[in-house]
């Protein structure tokens, strides 16, 4: 009465592709039947996995699984169970293809119904009646989640694989920003506003007239699942300015993508992910060298070849990038958003600063902070599937032990920090020759930019 009734074997069988489904009490009929030397394997008990031996124990308290004369295991299930899901086979793509379509639109529908305000084309019915999706803006965190997930709904996928992040302005600075509960800031732009006013919930307050949208961007980092199989994307977008980034977050988005192509270039079997997120800090050194936010603390003036290659090491080994980019580039992706952990990074694996290694055997390595928070370790097989999704931070408490670097300069510094945050991520199929990019909402900066300003 209270709730929908549970599937039958048949439609169960039919719903999850499985081999064969079997009522609970069956299994206590099977395990009676299995000859005295058999070997059970059984999911440990954490919590997390149904519990046999308890089941058993329950509804045959007579017979339970310890009494069989079987050898009873948990050592070796759960690690199988785990190394199977890093490779996806082909009914496994399809499903991930499938919900990074989905996604992939829904992102582009929260971009174009940002660029139809700005080009004035939302109208809103002054009468008394509730607004309808057509009339809806975006002015909210909260109001672009919920366009976003309608796109998603409205094709059939009815779960988000994770909780949405939907930051504007600074916060999307904070990695897992899930609140989502902010409205857009108005008027100029201001630093650090992060406190909506006061108010604890999604609040517009009231404007004046002819007063716009502060630049700022809008990080959406939202997927969908299609039949338990996850998406996960994200797109950096700007917000006011007419649809358009300032010159300083087009700077960051510009490099973002960078370490983003280059990452993408890389994969293909054989390649160790270590090297991957390697080459985004390296990439990003390089590119705030550009900016100059990073600096040369020997000399004014331009150096010479063999003098930047030396400087760029010293910020490498220094661990200073860290502070901007904190995270992996990626992860598995399947099932699970992270999947499995546990068989992606192995205890003691990777390429570089392993744990118990020599240190200098990781010397080109960059610096251990690089990959003490990655969730991938290994060289990449065909049939994986991972999320590429480097990012660059102007996070305030991560960068406070750094502000005295000698290769920080704070002066250009603290014209980018307002940035706050920009993100790139795709999902990506390892292929016998390369990778195959599963995302297809585009990323290039003119094309987000056309987009979110209406003129497309």
């Amino acid at each position: 009465m209270w709730s929908p009734a549970p599937p039958t074997p048949s439609e169960a069988r039919a719903a999850y592709d499985v081999d064969a489904v079997f009522y609970n009490v069956e299994l206590i009929n099977h395990l009676k039947s299995l000859p005295g030397d058999a070997l059970v394997h059984v999911l440990p008990r954490t919590g997390q996995f149904p519990d046999a031996r308890s089941y058993v124990g329950k509804y045959s308290p007579d017979y339970p699984l310890e009494k069989t004369g079987s050898a009873v295991t948990e050592q070796h299930l759960l690690p199988a169970l785990q190394q199977t899901r890093l490779i996806k086979d082909s009914f496994e793509i399809a499903l991930i293809r499938k919900a990074n379509e989905i996604s992939s639109r829904a992102h582009e529908v929260v971009m174009r119904v940002l660029g139809l305000a700005v080009q004035g084309k939302i109208k809103q019915d002054s009468n008394s009646r509730p607004l309808l999706p057509a009339e809806w803006l975006i002015e909210t965190e909260a109001e672009a989640e919920a366009i976003f997930v309608a796109s998603c709904r409205r094709e059939g996928a009815f779960h988000q694989a994770y909780l949405p992040i939907v930051a504007a302005n600074d916060r999307a600075a904070t990695l897992h920003y899930c609140c989502n509960d902010k409205a857009f800031s108005w008027g100029p732009v201001a630093d650090k506003r992060t406190h909506n006013g006061g108010h604890l919930t999604s609040f517009v307050p009231e404007r004046e007239r002819g007063s716009v949208l502060a630049p700022q961007v809008l990080l959406i980092d939202a997927g969908c699942e299609w039949e338990c199989y996850s998406s996960d994307i994200t797109r950096t977008t700007p917000v006011g300015n007419g649809g358009k980034f300032t010159s300083e977050a087009r700077a960051i988005y510009d490099l973002v993508l960078e370490m983003q192509q280059e990452s993408l270039a890389m994969l293909r079997p054989g390649v160790h992910w270590d090297d991957v997120q390697l080459r985004c800090h390296e990439v990003l050194v390089d590119g705030f060298l550009r900016l100059g936010i990073f600096r040369n603390p020997e000399v004014s003036h331009a150096a010479d070849l063999t003098s930047q290659d030396n400087l760029r090491r010293n910020i490498l080994t220094s661990g200073l990038s860290s502070a901007f980019f904190p995270h992996g580039v990626g992860h598995s992706l399947g099932m699970d958003v992270h999947d499995v952990p546990s068989a992606s990074k192995p205890p003691k694996t990777g390429k570089y600063f392993v744990p118990g290694s020599n240190p200098s055997d990781s010397s080109a390595g960059g610096h251990e902070s690089f990959y003490r928070l990655l969730r991938l370790r290994l060289a990449l097989l065909a049939g994986m599937v991972v999320t590429v999704e480097p990012g660059i931070y102007f996070s305030p408490h991560l960068l406070a032990p750094h502000r005295n670097s000698i290769y920080l300069d704070t002066t250009v510094l603290a014209r980018y920090e307002s940035v706050g945050g920009v993100r790139i991520e795709d999902d990506v199929l390892i292929t016998e020759n390369g990778a195959e990019n599963l995302t297809t909402v585009r990323s290039e900066t003119a094309w987000i930019e056309t987009v979110c300003a209406g003129e497309v």
